[in-house]
């Protein structure tokens, strides 16, 4: 979207451009969750040695809420909270939302303020600081993405309710993080040959068997906690369902390291996933968003992206060169009425000639033609993914559309099919591994500065 001509910038750019793009989709459940978080919080019980039976003393008031804090003596103050919380919601376009999802996030966004307090402050005693042209060039980057200059871009933060200092101290904190683990974190995280082989040997036996893309927001919970966690989790489902970006809340609210890259887990099997989600990704539909999943420590939220088979050419990987004709009908036309157009252009589309003839075609039916080349297959939607995929150069979609939007048939102009991995890549196995590796520690890292953090609720 452009921020000249007053637009909605696109969404999760404005927290720092996410590179997936995740349509909303329909939400996936299973009947056995449920239990499976009782028994998790039936054994967390027992390992904390909780008595069966007990009482409490005084009465949390879940409706008296403290909005800002005092983190190690730094203030996050009301204004920030305001900003930052109109930050992401224009980010995601979710400015009209009910009273009680706005107080929620407002919460939420106080969570992740103290934690990039606490990042920036573990970075600063480590005599890591950002220096200020690496803020203003990320931040001009972002503002690009949004086809605006920095002060276009901050004066459409404005008229959200947020400011290019909000924007700024959020891309200080993830780079002074990222800065610091790259430091501290990543070097220490080991792992050999002898282990890459292995995943290797395996992915070999596996040939031709299914791995998936997945996407994650990892919320972690504390006994404590559980049920309000879960109840966040919920309404994160409830504006992801409502057209929220994924990546957005991904970037927003995980507590994983792959927040930054809008939780993409990138390509793994069953095996190399926690065996909670991996019964639940083996079931669910590409594009499917899984409703919160207990694992240890917490709760996941995923989301399918895609599938293919191991070492084996991913078709939707395809390279299509295409021509899309379009016809269009003045408003109130009446079905009757425009069928017989319709019908021209599927005889038309669907009798030969190919993009050779679909310039004339469009022509001779009143309609536009556009050529679209460089389109991915998996880039489709999903209902033309199934009829693009068997086409063969020169024949045709069937037509489809609206008679309000227009009614539009693709003609496959080229298509370059992807070549089949020959082998694995070691590389990209170490690197996925390292990652993993130092994913947990990061979150041990954050763990520990918030147990030693003194916070102070205003």
């Amino acid at each position: 979207m452009n921020v000249r001509k007053n637009m909605p910038v696109k969404r999760g750019l404005l927290t720092i451009c996410v590179a997936l793009g995740a349509a909303a989709t329909p939400l996936w459940a299973q009947d056995a969750e449920q239990t499976a978080s009782q028994e998790m919080m039936a054994n967390t019980a027992t390992q904390l040695g909780l008595p069966a039976n007990f009482m409490l003393f005084g009465q949390h008031d879940p409706n008296i809420r403290k909005p800002t804090a005092i983190v190690n003596g730094e203030i996050i103050t009301q204004t920030d909270v305001d900003h930052r919380l109109n930050l992401f919601l224009a980010a995601n376009g979710a400015a009209q939302i009910s009273d009680a999802e706005r107080q929620r996030l407002r919460m939420q966004v106080v969570r992740n303020l103290i934690d990039e307090m606490l990042q920036i402050q573990e970075a600063r005693a480590n005599d890591i600081q950002i220096p200020q042209a690496d803020i203003n060039q990320t931040y001009a980057s972002v503002a690009q993405r949004s086809e605006a200059t920095p002060t276009e871009f901050a004066e459409f933060l404005q008229t959200q309710g947020s400011s290019e200092q909000t924007m700024k101290r959020q891309i200080e904190g993830e780079l002074a993080w990222r800065r610091l683990l790259s430091r501290y974190v990543n070097p220490t995280v080991g792992v050999s040959d002898r282990e890459v082989q292995e995943i290797v040997r395996n992915l070999e036996a596996t040939r031709g068997q299914t791995e998936y893309r997945v996407a994650e927001i990892y919320l972690s919970a504390r006994p404590d906690n559980e049920e309000q966690v879960l109840q966040g989790a919920r309404q994160i489902l409830e504006q992801i369902s409502a057209g929220g970006s994924f990546q957005a809340y991904a970037r927003q609210f995980s507590e994983a390291s792959t927040a930054a890259v809008g939780g993409d887990l990138g390509w793994v099997q069953p095996a190399q996933l926690p065996p909670e989600l991996a019964s639940v990704v083996a079931q669910m539909p590409v594009n499917g968003i899984s409703q919160p999943i207990p694992v240890p420590g917490g709760f996941s939220i995923i989301a399918l992206v895609d599938r293919r088979q191991v070492l084996v050419a991913n078709p939707r990987d395809a390279i299509l060169s295409l021509k899309q004709i379009t016809i269009t009908f003045p408003a109130g036309t009446d079905r009757t009425v425009a069928e017989p157009r319709v019908t021209a252009l599927a005889e038309r589309t669907q009798g030969g000639g190919g993009c050779g003839v679909a310039d004339q075609i469009a022509a001779d039916l009143g309609g536009e033609i556009v050529q679209n080349d460089g389109i991915r297959l998996g880039d489709l939607p999903e209902v033309l993914q199934g009829t693009m995929i068997d086409l063969q150069v020169g024949q045709a979609t069937p037509p489809f559309g609206s008679l309000e939007e227009g009614v539009r048939v693709l003609v496959l102009c080229g298509r370059d099919d992807p070549q089949q991995t020959a082998e694995p890549d070691a590389d990209v196995i170490m690197a996925r591994l390292e990652q993993q590796r130092a994913d947990r520690r990061a979150r041990r890292y954050l763990r520990d500065l918030r147990r030693d953090a003194v916070i102070e609720y205003r």
